[in-house]
Protein backbone atom coordinates (compact mmCIF):
# COMPACT_ATOMS: atom_id res chain seq x y z
CA UNK A 1 0.00 0.00 0.00
CA UNK A 2 2.74 2.05 0.90
CA UNK A 3 4.36 1.51 -2.69
CA UNK A 4 0.88 2.54 -4.10
CA UNK A 5 0.86 5.79 -2.45
CA UNK A 6 4.30 7.07 -3.85
CA UNK A 7 3.55 6.00 -7.29
CA UNK A 8 -0.30 8.22 -7.53
CA UNK A 9 -0.10 11.07 -9.63
CA UNK A 10 -1.53 13.11 -6.76
CA UNK A 11 1.52 12.81 -4.40
CA UNK A 12 3.27 14.71 -7.74
CA UNK A 13 3.47 18.29 -6.90
CA UNK A 14 3.48 19.51 -10.08
CA UNK A 15 0.60 16.68 -11.08
CA UNK A 16 -1.69 18.03 -8.42
CA UNK A 17 -1.35 21.53 -8.95
CA UNK A 18 -1.95 21.35 -12.92
CA UNK A 19 -5.04 19.35 -12.09
CA UNK A 20 -6.13 22.25 -9.79
CA UNK A 21 -4.80 24.99 -12.82
CA UNK A 22 -8.09 22.80 -15.24
CA UNK A 23 -10.03 22.83 -12.57
CA UNK A 24 -9.75 26.21 -11.63
CA UNK A 25 -10.08 28.16 -15.25
CA UNK A 26 -13.41 26.59 -15.81
CA UNK A 27 -14.77 28.37 -12.85
CA UNK A 28 -13.05 31.47 -13.91
CA UNK A 29 -15.20 31.25 -16.99
CA UNK A 30 -18.34 30.36 -14.42
CA UNK A 31 -17.63 33.18 -12.27
CA UNK A 32 -17.17 35.86 -15.18
CA UNK A 33 -20.60 34.31 -16.76
CA UNK A 34 -22.12 35.18 -13.52
CA UNK A 35 -21.72 38.77 -13.15
CA UNK A 36 -21.63 39.25 -16.47
CA UNK A 37 -24.64 41.95 -16.21
CA UNK A 38 -23.52 43.19 -13.04
CA UNK A 39 -21.87 46.45 -14.10
CA UNK A 40 -24.35 47.38 -17.14
CA UNK A 41 -27.60 48.21 -14.77
CA UNK A 42 -27.87 52.23 -16.03
CA UNK A 43 -26.78 50.51 -19.81
CA UNK A 44 -30.06 48.07 -19.59
CA UNK A 45 -31.91 50.94 -18.03
CA UNK A 46 -31.41 52.96 -21.28
CA UNK A 47 -30.92 50.19 -23.73
CA UNK A 48 -34.10 47.95 -22.81
CA UNK A 49 -36.06 49.92 -20.58
CA UNK A 50 -35.45 47.67 -17.67
CA UNK A 51 -36.20 48.97 -14.06
CA UNK A 52 -34.72 48.13 -10.83
CA UNK A 53 -37.34 45.08 -9.91
CA UNK A 54 -36.38 43.70 -13.95
CA UNK A 55 -32.89 43.64 -13.15
CA UNK A 56 -33.06 42.25 -9.48
CA UNK A 57 -35.96 39.68 -11.37
CA UNK A 58 -32.92 37.97 -13.24
CA UNK A 59 -30.31 38.05 -11.09
CA UNK A 60 -32.59 36.88 -8.58
CA UNK A 61 -33.22 33.83 -11.27
CA UNK A 62 -30.01 32.13 -10.73
CA UNK A 63 -30.98 30.34 -7.47
CA UNK A 64 -34.53 29.41 -9.33
CA UNK A 65 -33.76 26.11 -10.00
CA UNK A 66 -31.79 25.12 -7.20
CA UNK A 67 -34.08 26.55 -4.99
CA UNK A 68 -37.23 25.55 -5.95
CA UNK A 69 -36.96 22.64 -8.02
CA UNK A 70 -34.29 20.95 -5.37
CA UNK A 71 -31.75 20.87 -8.61
CA UNK A 72 -28.29 21.21 -6.34
CA UNK A 73 -29.44 18.33 -3.99
CA UNK A 74 -29.96 16.17 -7.09
CA UNK A 75 -26.64 16.96 -8.02
CA UNK A 76 -25.18 16.65 -5.04
CA UNK A 77 -26.42 12.98 -5.13
CA UNK A 78 -25.29 12.46 -8.91
CA UNK A 79 -21.63 13.71 -7.67
CA UNK A 80 -21.74 10.91 -5.05
CA UNK A 81 -23.36 8.85 -6.75
CA UNK A 82 -21.69 8.58 -10.34
CA UNK A 83 -18.30 10.53 -9.50
CA UNK A 84 -16.27 13.56 -10.48
CA UNK A 85 -15.79 13.11 -14.36
CA UNK A 86 -19.52 12.55 -14.85
CA UNK A 87 -20.36 15.65 -13.08
CA UNK A 88 -17.21 17.91 -14.53
CA UNK A 89 -18.60 17.21 -18.18
CA UNK A 90 -22.71 17.79 -17.37
CA UNK A 91 -22.41 20.50 -15.10
CA UNK A 92 -20.23 22.19 -17.81
CA UNK A 93 -22.75 21.31 -20.41
CA UNK A 94 -25.66 22.96 -18.40
CA UNK A 95 -23.71 26.06 -18.01
CA UNK A 96 -23.35 26.57 -21.74
CA UNK A 97 -26.74 26.00 -22.20
CA UNK A 98 -28.07 28.61 -19.95
CA UNK A 99 -25.60 30.92 -21.09
CA UNK A 100 -26.84 30.42 -24.80
CA UNK A 101 -30.12 31.17 -23.65
CA UNK A 102 -29.44 34.26 -21.33
CA UNK A 103 -27.41 35.64 -24.41
CA UNK A 104 -30.49 35.04 -27.00
CA UNK A 105 -32.56 36.69 -24.65
CA UNK A 106 -30.24 39.86 -25.48
CA UNK A 107 -29.87 38.89 -29.05
CA UNK A 108 -33.31 38.55 -30.16
CA UNK A 109 -35.33 40.84 -31.88
CA UNK A 110 -38.44 40.78 -29.79
CA UNK A 111 -41.57 42.86 -29.51
CA UNK A 112 -40.38 45.07 -26.62
CA UNK A 113 -44.32 44.96 -25.19
CA UNK A 114 -44.04 40.91 -24.90
CA UNK A 115 -44.96 39.21 -22.31
CA UNK A 116 -44.35 35.54 -21.04
CA UNK A 117 -46.12 35.14 -18.02
CA UNK A 118 -46.18 38.76 -17.01
CA UNK A 119 -43.00 39.29 -17.50
CA UNK A 120 -41.26 41.43 -19.92
CA UNK A 121 -40.33 38.90 -22.72
CA UNK A 122 -36.49 39.69 -22.62
CA UNK A 123 -36.36 39.55 -18.40
CA UNK A 124 -38.39 36.30 -19.19
CA UNK A 125 -35.99 34.36 -21.21
CA UNK A 126 -32.55 36.26 -19.39
CA UNK A 127 -34.26 34.78 -16.05
CA UNK A 128 -34.53 31.34 -17.31
CA UNK A 129 -31.14 30.89 -18.90
CA UNK A 130 -29.57 32.68 -15.60
CA UNK A 131 -31.31 30.23 -13.68
CA UNK A 132 -30.04 27.16 -15.74
CA UNK A 133 -26.48 28.17 -15.87
CA UNK A 134 -27.32 28.83 -12.54
CA UNK A 135 -27.74 24.62 -11.67
CA UNK A 136 -24.61 24.28 -13.82
CA UNK A 137 -21.93 26.76 -12.08
CA UNK A 138 -23.01 25.30 -8.47
CA UNK A 139 -22.80 21.96 -9.50
CA UNK A 140 -19.58 23.01 -11.29
CA UNK A 141 -18.38 24.12 -8.02
CA UNK A 142 -19.62 21.29 -5.95
CA UNK A 143 -17.42 18.83 -7.95
CA UNK A 144 -14.27 20.97 -8.02
CA UNK A 145 -14.72 21.16 -4.62
CA UNK A 146 -14.69 17.16 -3.82
CA UNK A 147 -12.21 17.39 -6.13
CA UNK A 148 -10.19 19.26 -4.73
CA UNK A 149 -10.45 17.18 -1.82
CA UNK A 150 -9.60 14.06 -3.61
CA UNK A 151 -6.45 15.48 -4.79
CA UNK A 152 -5.05 17.75 -1.53
CA UNK A 153 -6.50 15.62 1.28
CA UNK A 154 -3.31 15.73 4.00
CA UNK A 155 -1.65 18.17 1.36
CA UNK A 156 -2.15 22.17 0.86
CA UNK A 157 -5.94 21.39 0.80
CA UNK A 158 -6.78 25.18 2.11
CA UNK A 159 -4.28 26.82 -0.37
CA UNK A 160 -5.38 24.80 -3.01
CA UNK A 161 -9.19 25.72 -1.75
CA UNK A 162 -8.07 29.00 -1.54
CA UNK A 163 -6.27 28.80 -5.37
CA UNK A 164 -9.40 27.87 -7.13
CA UNK A 165 -11.48 30.65 -5.43
CA UNK A 166 -8.98 33.00 -6.38
CA UNK A 167 -8.85 32.48 -9.74
CA UNK A 168 -12.60 32.39 -9.94
CA UNK A 169 -12.71 35.55 -7.95
CA UNK A 170 -10.53 36.90 -11.25
CA UNK A 171 -13.73 35.60 -13.03
CA UNK A 172 -15.76 37.69 -11.26
CA UNK A 173 -13.20 40.87 -11.67
CA UNK A 174 -13.11 41.08 -15.26
CA UNK A 175 -16.49 41.86 -16.26
CA UNK A 176 -16.66 44.65 -13.14
CA UNK A 177 -14.02 46.76 -13.95
CA UNK A 178 -14.33 46.39 -17.58
CA UNK A 179 -17.72 45.17 -18.57
CA UNK A 180 -19.83 48.43 -18.89
CA UNK A 181 -17.08 49.62 -21.33
CA UNK A 182 -16.46 46.46 -23.59
CA UNK A 183 -20.66 46.59 -23.51
CA UNK A 184 -20.55 50.12 -24.74
CA UNK A 185 -17.88 49.36 -27.33
CA UNK A 186 -19.47 46.14 -28.89
CA UNK A 187 -22.93 46.22 -28.06
CA UNK A 188 -24.78 43.80 -25.12
CA UNK A 189 -25.26 40.69 -27.31
CA UNK A 190 -21.86 40.32 -28.38
CA UNK A 191 -20.63 41.22 -25.19
CA UNK A 192 -22.55 38.16 -23.68
CA UNK A 193 -21.88 35.60 -26.16
CA UNK A 194 -18.07 36.34 -25.37
CA UNK A 195 -19.12 35.42 -21.93
CA UNK A 196 -20.63 32.10 -23.78
CA UNK A 197 -16.88 31.72 -25.95
CA UNK A 198 -14.97 31.25 -22.14
CA UNK A 199 -17.74 28.73 -21.11
CA UNK A 200 -17.31 26.25 -23.90
CA UNK A 201 -13.29 26.77 -23.21
CA UNK A 202 -14.25 25.53 -19.95
CA UNK A 203 -15.94 22.60 -20.77
CA UNK A 204 -12.74 21.52 -22.79
CA UNK A 205 -10.72 22.14 -19.74
CA UNK A 206 -12.69 19.65 -17.82
CA UNK A 207 -12.37 17.15 -20.86
CA UNK A 208 -8.58 17.84 -20.19
CA UNK A 209 -8.67 17.13 -16.37
CA UNK A 210 -10.90 13.94 -16.72
CA UNK A 211 -8.20 12.41 -18.45
CA UNK A 212 -5.65 13.14 -15.38
CA UNK A 213 -8.37 11.90 -13.18
CA UNK A 214 -8.45 8.85 -14.90
CA UNK A 215 -5.66 7.94 -14.64
CA UNK A 216 -4.96 9.07 -10.96
CA UNK A 217 -8.29 6.50 -10.09
CA UNK A 218 -6.31 3.65 -11.91
CA UNK A 219 -3.11 4.84 -9.75
CA UNK A 220 -5.11 4.46 -6.40
CA UNK A 221 -6.82 1.42 -7.05
CA UNK A 222 -10.77 0.15 -7.21
CA UNK A 223 -10.39 -0.09 -3.27
CA UNK A 224 -9.89 3.24 -2.43
CA UNK A 225 -11.86 4.87 -5.50
CA UNK A 226 -14.76 2.81 -3.98
CA UNK A 227 -14.49 4.63 -0.69
CA UNK A 228 -14.58 8.23 -2.79
CA UNK A 229 -17.66 7.24 -5.16
CA UNK A 230 -19.76 5.16 -2.77
CA UNK A 231 -22.68 4.85 -3.41
CA UNK A 232 -25.39 7.39 -2.29
CA UNK A 233 -28.01 6.26 0.50
CA UNK A 234 -30.94 8.34 1.92
CA UNK A 235 -29.54 7.40 5.49
CA UNK A 236 -26.27 9.87 4.34
CA UNK A 237 -28.09 12.72 4.06
CA UNK A 238 -30.05 12.28 7.56
CA UNK A 239 -26.42 12.04 9.14
CA UNK A 240 -25.39 15.20 7.21
CA UNK A 241 -28.45 17.67 8.28
CA UNK A 242 -28.67 15.97 11.81
CA UNK A 243 -24.82 17.50 12.12
CA UNK A 244 -25.42 20.95 13.90
CA UNK A 245 -21.46 21.87 12.81
CA UNK A 246 -22.87 21.73 9.22
CA UNK A 247 -26.39 23.57 9.79
CA UNK A 248 -23.61 26.93 11.16
CA UNK A 249 -21.48 26.94 8.22
CA UNK A 250 -24.49 26.15 6.09
CA UNK A 251 -26.67 29.20 7.51
CA UNK A 252 -22.68 31.46 7.59
CA UNK A 253 -22.75 30.70 3.91
CA UNK A 254 -25.65 32.34 3.26
CA UNK A 255 -25.45 34.91 5.32
CA UNK A 256 -21.58 36.11 4.22
CA UNK A 257 -22.42 35.27 0.90
CA UNK A 258 -25.83 37.23 1.03
CA UNK A 259 -23.51 40.13 2.34
CA UNK A 260 -20.95 39.87 -0.21
CA UNK A 261 -22.36 38.39 -4.34
CA UNK A 262 -25.22 40.94 -4.47
CA UNK A 263 -23.04 43.63 -3.92
CA UNK A 264 -21.80 43.49 -7.24
CA UNK A 265 -24.79 43.13 -8.80
CA UNK A 266 -26.20 46.83 -6.93
CA UNK A 267 -22.37 48.03 -5.49
CA UNK A 268 -21.75 49.87 -9.15
CA UNK A 269 -25.30 51.65 -9.20
CA UNK A 270 -24.16 52.77 -5.60
CA UNK A 271 -21.31 54.02 -6.87
CA UNK A 272 -23.18 56.17 -9.64
CA UNK A 273 -25.68 57.22 -7.17
CA UNK A 274 -23.78 57.80 -3.76
CA UNK A 275 -20.33 58.35 -5.01
CA UNK A 276 -20.83 60.24 -8.40
CA UNK A 277 -19.12 57.23 -10.22
CA UNK A 278 -19.32 57.46 -14.65
CA UNK A 279 -21.36 54.82 -15.51
CA UNK A 280 -18.88 53.37 -17.30
CA UNK A 281 -16.37 52.58 -14.54
CA UNK A 282 -19.20 52.48 -12.08
CA UNK A 283 -18.09 48.43 -11.46
CA UNK A 284 -14.35 49.19 -10.96
CA UNK A 285 -14.57 50.27 -7.04
CA UNK A 286 -16.47 46.90 -6.46
CA UNK A 287 -13.96 44.65 -8.34
CA UNK A 288 -11.36 45.48 -6.11
CA UNK A 289 -13.05 42.55 -4.04
CA UNK A 290 -12.66 39.93 -6.13
CA UNK A 291 -9.35 41.54 -7.27
CA UNK A 292 -8.39 41.58 -3.69
CA UNK A 293 -9.15 37.88 -2.89
CA UNK A 294 -6.74 36.68 -5.98
CA UNK A 295 -3.88 37.44 -3.48
CA UNK A 296 -5.39 37.15 -0.05
CA UNK A 297 -7.68 33.75 -0.26
CA UNK A 298 -4.47 32.08 -1.04
CA UNK A 299 -2.33 33.42 1.69
CA UNK A 300 -5.13 32.94 4.26
CA UNK A 301 -5.39 29.30 3.40
CA UNK A 302 -1.90 28.90 3.44
CA UNK A 303 -2.53 30.12 7.11
CA UNK A 304 -4.93 27.65 8.01
CA UNK A 305 -3.28 24.84 6.35
CA UNK A 306 0.22 25.76 9.20
CA UNK A 307 -1.59 27.32 12.01
CA UNK A 308 -5.41 26.20 11.93
CA UNK A 309 -7.14 28.70 13.58
CA UNK A 310 -10.40 28.28 11.06
CA UNK A 311 -13.16 29.32 12.93
CA UNK A 312 -11.37 32.14 14.62
CA UNK A 313 -10.64 33.29 10.95
CA UNK A 314 -14.93 33.31 10.06
CA UNK A 315 -15.29 35.42 13.25
CA UNK A 316 -12.74 38.10 12.29
CA UNK A 317 -14.02 38.01 8.77
CA UNK A 318 -17.51 38.07 10.13
CA UNK A 319 -16.30 41.49 11.84
CA UNK A 320 -14.99 43.30 9.35
CA UNK A 321 -18.26 42.74 6.70
CA UNK A 322 -20.17 44.31 9.47
CA UNK A 323 -17.78 47.56 9.33
CA UNK A 324 -17.20 47.62 5.62
CA UNK A 325 -21.59 47.53 5.23
CA UNK A 326 -22.25 49.70 8.13
CA UNK A 327 -19.87 52.48 6.22
CA UNK A 328 -21.41 51.82 2.92
CA UNK A 329 -25.21 52.37 4.65
CA UNK A 330 -24.02 55.98 6.50
CA UNK A 331 -25.94 58.66 4.44
CA UNK A 332 -23.27 61.21 5.07
CA UNK A 333 -20.17 59.30 3.36
CA UNK A 334 -20.03 60.39 -0.33
CA UNK A 335 -16.09 60.52 -0.25
CA UNK A 336 -14.87 58.16 -3.14
CA UNK A 337 -11.44 57.63 -1.54
CA UNK A 338 -13.71 56.17 1.44
CA UNK A 339 -15.77 53.95 -0.91
CA UNK A 340 -12.46 52.82 -2.76
CA UNK A 341 -10.66 51.64 0.75
CA UNK A 342 -13.81 50.13 2.10
CA UNK A 343 -14.11 47.95 -0.92
CA UNK A 344 -10.46 46.89 -0.05
CA UNK A 345 -11.51 45.81 2.88
CA UNK A 346 -14.83 43.78 2.45
CA UNK A 347 -12.11 42.37 0.11
CA UNK A 348 -9.89 41.54 2.91
CA UNK A 349 -13.21 39.77 4.36
CA UNK A 350 -14.15 37.88 1.54
CA UNK A 351 -10.73 36.35 1.76
CA UNK A 352 -10.95 35.38 5.32
CA UNK A 353 -14.35 33.51 5.26
CA UNK A 354 -13.81 31.04 2.49
CA UNK A 355 -10.32 30.44 3.03
CA UNK A 356 -11.55 28.73 6.40
CA UNK A 357 -15.17 27.78 5.30
CA UNK A 358 -14.42 25.36 2.77
CA UNK A 359 -11.54 23.57 3.59
CA UNK A 360 -12.93 22.90 7.04
CA UNK A 361 -16.46 20.97 5.86
CA UNK A 362 -14.46 18.25 5.22
CA UNK A 363 -13.37 18.24 8.88
CA UNK A 364 -16.92 17.55 9.64
CA UNK A 365 -18.46 15.24 6.99
CA UNK A 366 -17.12 11.79 6.28
CA UNK A 367 -14.97 11.92 2.28
CA UNK A 368 -17.88 9.58 0.94
CA UNK A 369 -20.95 12.21 1.68
CA UNK A 370 -18.64 15.27 0.66
CA UNK A 371 -20.66 16.04 -2.74
CA UNK A 372 -24.08 15.74 -0.79
CA UNK A 373 -22.99 18.23 2.04
CA UNK A 374 -21.10 20.58 -0.26
CA UNK A 375 -24.35 20.11 -2.38
CA UNK A 376 -26.37 21.02 0.45
CA UNK A 377 -24.96 23.86 1.47
CA UNK A 378 -24.79 25.05 -1.97
CA UNK A 379 -28.40 24.77 -1.69
CA UNK A 380 -29.24 26.98 1.47
CA UNK A 381 -26.96 29.12 0.26
CA UNK A 382 -28.79 30.02 -3.51
CA UNK A 383 -31.87 30.58 -0.95
CA UNK A 384 -29.82 33.80 -0.10
CA UNK A 385 -28.56 34.53 -3.98
CA UNK A 386 -31.77 34.21 -4.85
CA UNK A 387 -34.19 35.60 -2.81
CA UNK A 388 -31.66 38.76 -1.06
CA UNK A 389 -31.01 40.38 -4.87
CA UNK A 390 -35.12 40.24 -5.52
CA UNK A 391 -35.61 41.28 -2.07
CA UNK A 392 -32.78 44.14 -2.58
CA UNK A 393 -34.27 45.46 -6.10
CA UNK A 394 -38.13 45.60 -4.77
CA UNK A 395 -37.03 47.71 -1.62
CA UNK A 396 -34.79 49.75 -4.06
CA UNK A 397 -37.95 51.08 -6.19
CA UNK A 398 -40.37 50.96 -3.45
CA UNK A 399 -38.01 53.65 -1.56
CA UNK A 400 -36.81 55.29 -4.56
CA UNK A 401 -40.53 55.71 -6.88
CA UNK A 402 -39.25 59.13 -8.37
CA UNK A 403 -36.87 57.55 -9.87
CA UNK A 404 -38.31 55.01 -11.17
CA UNK A 405 -40.70 57.16 -13.04
CA UNK A 406 -37.88 59.71 -13.92
CA UNK A 407 -36.24 56.77 -16.09
CA UNK A 408 -40.02 55.45 -17.63
CA UNK A 409 -40.26 59.01 -18.99
CA UNK A 410 -37.16 60.10 -20.02
CA UNK A 411 -37.11 56.87 -21.74
CA UNK A 412 -40.26 57.10 -23.34
CA UNK A 413 -39.44 60.99 -24.57
CA UNK A 414 -35.89 60.47 -25.91
CA UNK A 415 -36.95 57.45 -28.01
CA UNK A 416 -39.80 59.34 -29.12
CA UNK A 417 -37.02 61.70 -30.26
CA UNK A 418 -35.46 58.90 -32.27
CA UNK A 419 -32.29 58.50 -29.60
CA UNK A 420 -30.18 55.41 -29.43
CA UNK A 421 -30.32 53.66 -26.40
CA UNK A 422 -25.99 54.95 -25.85
CA UNK A 423 -27.49 58.93 -26.81
CA UNK A 424 -30.46 57.93 -23.33
CA UNK A 425 -27.91 56.64 -21.39
CA UNK A 426 -25.41 59.21 -22.13
CA UNK A 427 -28.19 61.35 -21.45
CA UNK A 428 -29.04 60.24 -18.19
CA UNK A 429 -25.56 60.62 -16.93
CA UNK A 430 -25.43 64.25 -17.92
CA UNK A 431 -28.61 65.28 -16.41
CA UNK A 432 -27.10 63.30 -13.09
CA UNK A 433 -23.43 64.62 -13.20
CA UNK A 434 -25.71 68.47 -13.40
CA UNK A 435 -27.83 67.62 -10.69
CA UNK A 436 -30.85 67.51 -12.86
CA UNK A 437 -31.79 63.80 -12.56
CA UNK A 438 -32.96 62.28 -9.35
CA UNK A 439 -30.60 59.92 -8.29
CA UNK A 440 -31.42 56.33 -6.44
CA UNK A 441 -31.17 56.23 -2.77
CA UNK A 442 -29.72 53.39 -1.15
CA UNK A 443 -29.95 54.14 2.59
CA UNK A 444 -33.28 52.09 3.36
CA UNK A 445 -31.86 49.45 1.25
CA UNK A 446 -28.50 49.20 2.41
CA UNK A 447 -29.28 47.94 6.19
CA UNK A 448 -30.22 44.91 4.26
CA UNK A 449 -26.66 44.40 3.75
CA UNK A 450 -25.93 45.09 7.42
CA UNK A 451 -28.38 42.96 8.88
CA UNK A 452 -26.93 40.02 7.28
CA UNK A 453 -23.14 40.71 8.25
CA UNK A 454 -24.65 40.94 11.97
CA UNK A 455 -25.84 37.34 12.13
CA UNK A 456 -23.01 36.10 9.96
CA UNK A 457 -21.08 37.20 13.41
CA UNK A 458 -23.46 35.56 15.48
CA UNK A 459 -23.23 32.10 13.34
CA UNK A 460 -19.19 32.20 13.50
CA UNK A 461 -18.97 32.41 16.87
CA UNK A 462 -21.59 29.22 17.36
CA UNK A 463 -19.78 27.75 15.29
CA UNK A 464 -16.45 28.29 17.14
CA UNK A 465 -18.46 26.96 20.33
CA UNK A 466 -19.52 23.88 18.46
CA UNK A 467 -16.11 22.91 17.51
CA UNK A 468 -14.66 23.67 20.83
CA UNK A 469 -17.52 20.79 22.10
CA UNK A 470 -17.33 17.96 19.58
CA UNK A 471 -13.62 18.44 18.78
CA UNK A 472 -13.70 18.52 14.92
CA UNK A 473 -10.81 20.34 14.32
CA UNK A 474 -11.13 23.61 13.06
CA UNK A 475 -8.87 25.56 14.58
CA UNK A 476 -6.04 22.98 14.11
CA UNK A 477 -3.73 22.85 10.53
CA UNK A 478 -4.74 20.67 7.66
CA UNK A 479 -1.37 19.81 6.81
CA UNK A 480 -0.61 16.08 8.39
CA UNK A 481 3.28 15.85 10.23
Amino acid sequence: MTEKIKQSLRDSKGARWLALGILSFTMFAGYLFTEIISPIKPLLESTYGWTSSDFGTVVSAYGWFNVFFLALIFVGILLDKFGIRFSTMSSAGIMVLGALIKYYSFAGNFDPQATILGMNIRVFYASIGYALFGVGVEYAGITVSKAVVKWFKGKEMALAMGMQVAIARLGSFVPLAFGAKIAKTIDIPNYILLGVVFLVIGLVAFFVYNTMDKKLDKEIGVSEEKSDEDDFKLSDLKEIFSNRAFWYIAILCVLFYGAVFPFYKYGPDLMVNKFGVPDDWAGLIPSLVPFGTIFLTPFFGGIYDKKGKGATIMIIGAVMLIIVHVIYYLPFITNLYVAVANAILLGIAFSLVPSAMWPSVPKIIPEKQLGSAYAAIFYIQNWGLMGIPFVVGKVLDKTNPKVVQAIKDLNAELTAQGLTPDQIQSKITELKAAGEFPLYNYETTWLIYVGLTVLALVFAYLLKVEDKKKGYGLELPNIEK
